[in-house]
């Protein structure tokens, strides 16, 4: 099943191959943390048992303390017969939300803008934008509706996943529906709102939003592996992702093999422009720590990318696909989402599922990306996520840290 497995930073392994094969190493041991030797072999455990039980193509796993791995694991294959490698980059969708939503808080520091500025005074052709504030679009409390409920859009994306999307195009089929709820009064997740802080930055600052990013976010956190292209490439070593998602949009019956290479699907339409990113497992670590312990904030402004207000505000809302109620098992801040004691975003999209976790007073990090086997999409066009394989992790190595589920706290 395990193509290849390495630690680094700790203890390196390959499995299922020899010095001398082909895309083989030889192992190679240095000195590990105090006591981490244990902890090592669970997440290897872990990771070997994860890609069966979730029928995994690849998985890179890396877990840190303090900022210091502890662990990085890379099984399985990325293309047929070419193993993974902990160096692959691949996109981090969502994670760079978390970036962007830093860069507002930085932007709000230097006193260059408030969270209570409407977007109006940037935009002010967008429908609402003299109602919507840039706090309600990083809370995704904006009440604008999500592009991504759209079925003609969902219908063109599966049609043609090369296809390049505009911010405009993108946030105009939010926009034009009306108002899911009055701005600040409840929450929905909505990539509309993210398109929209986006190209406001850039109004701001007068400056691409990558660049922007890279200035005030990236850089400072010493992500050097994570860029975004300005083009569907990803950067190599490159991990390859395949998906069977477009089956049912295809007409291809149940019983019919269909498993297609996703990994150069054109990600316009996922994020902001200038925020559609590659990354590597250190720098998804690196910045998941970075942006839940505040490093570039003021303390105010830590303070407000973690409040859980949304508990109080998040409901259900009729047609609001993604409206719920918040709790300990998922609550949103300004641009993470906070679960237990944990800060992470976890996006899942094109055959990726990833994760960037932070546990707040432990100083551990866990990051995790997965690709799948055509078997994970038998029974689902969602397959288990990379989340899952950190929940493992935790249950593992830090117990008492497992964050809640509903059935845990009776809902």
């Amino acid at each position: 099943m395990l193509a290849a497995i390495r630690f680094a930073l700790g203890v390196a392994l390959i499995a299922g191959c020899t010095a001398l094969a082909a895309g083989c190493t030889a192992p190679v041991t240095t000195p590990s943390p105090v006591g981490a030797s244990d902890q090592q072999a669970a997440v290897l455990a872990i990771v070997e048992r994860a890609m069966s039980e979730y029928d995994l193509r690849a998985a890179i796993v890396r877990v840190d303390r303090g900022g210091e791995a502890i662990v990085t694991v890379a099984s399985g294959e990325s293309l047929p017969g070419v193993p993974v490698t902990a160096d692959m980059h691949f996109r981090n969708g969502a994670v760079a939300i978390s970036y962007l939503a830093t860069a507002l808080l930085v932007l709000v520091d230097e006193g260059k803008v408030s969270l209570d500025d409407p977007l109006a005074m940037w935009l002010p052709d967008v429908a609402h934008s003299g109602e919507v504030t840039l706090g309600e679009l990083a809370r995704m409390t904006s009440g604008y509706a999500d592009y991504m409920w759209d079925a003609e859009f969902l219908a063109a994306l599966d049609t043609d996943p090369l296809r390049q999307w505009t911010p405009e195009e993108l946030y105009t089929i939010g926009t034009e529906q009306p108002l899911v709820y009055e701005p600040g009064t409840n929450w929905n997740y909505s990539h509309t709102s993210y398109v929209l802080l986006g190209l406001a930055l850039e109004k701001i600052t007068g400056m691409p939003l990558n660049e922007l990013l890279s200035e005030k976010v990236l850089e400072p956190l010493g992500l050097e592996q994570t860029t975004d292209p300005g083009t569907p490439a990803v950067q190599e070593p490159a991990l390859h992702v395949y998906t069977s998602e477009r089956r049912e949009h295809l007409g291809i019956p149940a019983g019919i093999p269909f498993y297609e290479e996703s990994t150069y699907w054109n990600p316009s339409w996922t994020i902001a422009r200038g925020a559609i990113q590659n990354t590597d497992i250190a720098d998804l670590a690196r910045g998941a720590r970075g942006v839940a312990t505040g490093e570039l904030l003021s303390a105010e402004s830590h303070r407000a990318q973690l409040d859980t207000g949304s508990r109080q505000i998040a409901s259900l809302v009729d047609g609001c696909p993604a409206c719920f109620p918040h709790s300990e098992v998922y609550t949103y801040g300004i641009g993470v989402v906070m679960m237990g004691d944990w800060v992470l975003q976890n996006p899942v999209f094109s055959g990726t599922s990833a994760i960037g976790a932070h546990l707040l007073g432990k100083d551990l990090t866990i990051a995790v990306v997965t690709t799948f086997r055509e078997a994970a999409f038998e029974n689902s066009a969602s397959p288990s996520s990379a989340t899952d394989v950190f929940r493992d992790i935790v249950a593992e190595i830090a117990p008492e840290d497992l964050p809640p589920t509903r059935e845990d706290i009776g809902q």
